[in-house]
């Protein structure tokens, strides 16, 4: 596999708290990578290090060769790299049509439509009017659109489910993993690693408090990593949630 992009000895401070202890990953182009932990454990940080959304305080980050790790975030954009964040993923103030129109420039909304036809009848209200399951749906089908616009994106995904039903859980993996069989770099951040995605070509990586401490393709043993019976794929994290630093 080659790499796409990789951190290296990355630490990742937000004032005095050390949330990423020199984490090393190297991400394979083309393929659907799972970061997977307990809230806490470091995952979300190493995807806003990824996408420069905060500053690495050691460590670089590479991508295609070329170190990035002082690149800002929007220039990481304009190469072709989308990060849909857990939270504020989307312009509330703007319609689902016009928050699908930001995401793809030229051309229109059929593609996202297609992944999610629920989007059809809510183009003309606000984003912020959404329940969560379809905030989720435009969030990640925004970066669809994203992707579909670019040679070879990279895109970083946290919490691709969260507020969904199971069927439509079940949708997004498949569009993710969809994604990378066309040639972009997935990376998504999940709790535990989703039934769905049990499967080969599917890279995981836990982490535990800041580390990487497992790492695995999704078909070797990962049974203490998949969902427990009670938890569904689109169930929500918000028992115990612990929401900084992730």
């Amino acid at each position: 596999m080659t790499v796409d992009i990789a951190m290296s000895g990355v630490k990742v401070r937000y004032g005095p708290l050390e949330a990423l202890h020199g984490v090393d990953l190297a991400l394979p182009a083309a393929t659907l990578t799972l970061l997977v932990g307990r809230n806490g454990s470091g995952r979300t940080s190493v995807l806003r290090a990824l996408a420069g959304a905060v500053p690495v305080a050691a460590g670089t980050v590479h991508w295609r060769g070329e170190d990035v790790t002082r690149m800002r975030a929007h220039d990481r954009a304009r190469r072709g790299l989308c990060f849909v964040p857990d939270e504020r993923a989307l312009y509330g103030t703007l319609t689902v049509a016009e928050n699908l129109a930001l995401a793809a420039p030229v051309g229109g909304p059929e593609a996202a439509l297609e992944a999610y036809p629920a989007l059809a009848a809510l183009l003309p209200r606000t984003a912020a009017t959404l329940s969560g399951g379809e905030q989720r749906q435009l969030a990640v089908a925004r970066a669809l659109l994203a992707a579909g616009a670019r040679p070879d994106p990279v895109v970083l995904v946290d919490e691709p489910v969260q507020g969904m039903s199971p069927e439509v859980a079940a949708r997004t993996y498949g569009l993710l993993a969809g994604l990378a069989r066309a040639g972009a770099t997935v990376v998504a951040a999940e709790q535990r690693v989703p039934r769905a995605l049990a499967r080969p070509g599917v890279l995981v990586h836990e982490l535990v408090r800041g580390r990487v401490a497992f790492s695995a393709e999704a078909v070797e043993p990962v049974a203490a990593l998949l969902p427990r019976p009670a938890e569904g794929p689109g169930s929500s994290r918000s028992a115990g949630r612990s929401e900084w630093p992730r």
